[in-house]
């Protein structure tokens, strides 16, 4: 079985969020005697690009209406990672040094009309075509009803809804971009009043995921608008929960942290790295360790944080780091913390890979007060290194997080994302670390659950066999 993933994200070429880290390590796992995964993504003008060697194995040629706009198909001249990567290259719309930017309607229907185009010149067609998120929600749809597609009608695709929230709107003006089709069937294309991709791919795709069971159930309820149509087609829909990448994020073998280490030494090893963070950004070593990493964003509750971070500084023996950026109006309010809380607070604005597994190394807690999560991978990522979460039950989240109340429980976890709840999350975070003997009985725990993408894996080959046809 030949696998091929169309995404505008993959790591470690290019990353925005957690889609990139899915279609970045699924791949690897679905390899295997009797199945073969690839992936086909965007050529961007970034880091990755420029620091790598390309050669071009197929030129071509793509029209958006009547616009005409050359293309090439690019691969790695010497290939680092564990699967292929075909790299589509749209000088004109693609290649620039973002991925995302505020209308890439002609940006990412060009990269899934050449990449369709190029796939119809293989000699043997891919047996799966695993779609996901709205920039390439038009794939299905151009799969069933345009023409010079007739040749894939057969050929099962699956779209994967990492994030509901967006799903690329654009207007019906621009319906002649899309290669032609037979337009009785419009309406496979509309939702609301717009030509709306992801809402496209639900109707047309074999099958609908999402990156956890709650967030699928959640969706049926509130989804952007989409909740009536995902109830519609419910039959169709399922959650498989992502898993980690166990090379990557591995703390025994992390080239990233400070010092290496395992389930039965995280106790030292965790204060290597701790006592890096502290040092560096001017921390309370005795204090416990609060960290938040992430996007500066409505939907990870980090409007709340300079409220939230006030209070339980104030009233806790604590410590918090945190890393990450978006809002301009909280990154502001972050960096004026800073001068007050010297010593018990700091905050790294921006992104740096390297101080990420550091933090989820050396941190004794990890915040995730989420108002959408469909999976998560931080609060994994922070299980696998021993650092113990501290989240909202919202989709992924409830799906991999117990709280200590409750049996088999090792997670802090809260029902509303509010300033009080918050803070109140991190009053038990302090109690716990009071206790060292159950805080490092839970910290030796978590460290050997698996959520590593072996079982997931499997179970996005047992739903490729269901729909596969002969």
């Amino acid at each position: 079985m030949n696998i091929i993933h169309i995404s505008a994200e993959c790591y470690p070429v290019a990353k925005v969020g957690g889609l990139a880290d899915v279609v970045g390590a699924l791949p690897k796992y679905q390899k295997g005697s009797t199945t073969s995964s690839q992936v086909i993504m965007p050529f961007y003008n970034n880091k990755f690009t420029k620091e790598h060697n390309f050669h071009t194995i197929y030129n071509g040629v793509i029209n958006l209406g009547v616009e005409p706009y050359d293309f090439r198909v690019l691969t790695l001249t010497e290939n680092t990672l564990d699967f292929d990567v075909f790299f589509i290259d749209v000088p004109e719309l693609l290649f620039k040094d973002y991925v995302y930017s505020m209308d890439d309607t002609e940006r990412f229907l060009s990269f899934q009309i050449a990449a369709l185009d190029w796939l119809l010149t293989w000699d043997n067609y891919p047996d799966i075509i695993h779609c996901h998120d709205h920039h390439t929600g038009l794939i299905p749809f151009m799969l069933q009803e345009s023409y010079k597609y007739e040749a894939f009608r057969k050929i099962p695709n699956i779209l994967t809804i990492h994030n509901a929230q967006y799903q690329g709107w654009f207007s019906h003006e621009k319906v002649g971009l899309i290669p032609p089709f037979n337009f009785e069937n419009v309406g496979l294309l509309d939702w609301g009043g717009s030509i709306n991709p992801l809402a496209s791919a639900i109707k047309c795709a074999w099958a609908v995921t999402t990156v956890s069971p709650s967030y699928m159930e959640e969706l049926k309820l509130e989804a952007n608008g989409l909740e009536s149509l995902l109830r519609a087609e419910s039959e169709k829909c399922s959650g498989i929960l992502n898993g980690i990448d166990w090379k990557v994020w591995n703390p025994e073998t992390d080239h990233y942290i400070i010092k290496n280490y395992s389930s039965k030494t995280v106790h030292s090893g965790a204060k290597a790295n701790k006592k890096y963070l502290c040092d560096t950004f001017n921390l309370d070593f005795e204090k416990p360790l609060f960290a938040f990493i992430g996007r500066l964003v409505n939907e990870k509750g980090s409007d709340l944080f300079p409220e939230a971070f006030k209070i339980a500084l104030e009233k806790n023996n604590a410590t918090i780091l945190l890393l990450g950026s978006g809002n301009d109006l909280v990154e502001n309010q972050l960096e004026l913390l800073k001068k007050d809380y010297i010593g018990t607070y700091n905050a790294f604005i921006g992104y740096d890979e390297k101080l990420s597994h550091i933090i989820y190394a050396g941190a004794d807690f990890l915040l995730m007060p989420s108002r959408v999560e469909p999976c998560g991978l931080n609060q994994m990522y922070a299980l696998r290194y021993g650092t113990i979460p501290i989240v909202r039950s919202i989709g992924g989240l409830k799906d991999t997080v117990i709280d200590i109340t409750e049996e088999n429980g090792f997670g802090i976890c809260h029902k509303n994302v509010t300033v009080p709840e918050i803070t109140e999350a991190i009053d038990r975070g302090v109690t716990l670390y009071s206790n060292q003997t159950k805080y490092k009985t839970i910290r030796n725990t978590i460290m050997q659950l698996d959520h590593s993408w072996d079982v997931s894996a499997k179970e996005y080959i047992n739903l490729y066999n269901t729909i596969k046809t002969d």
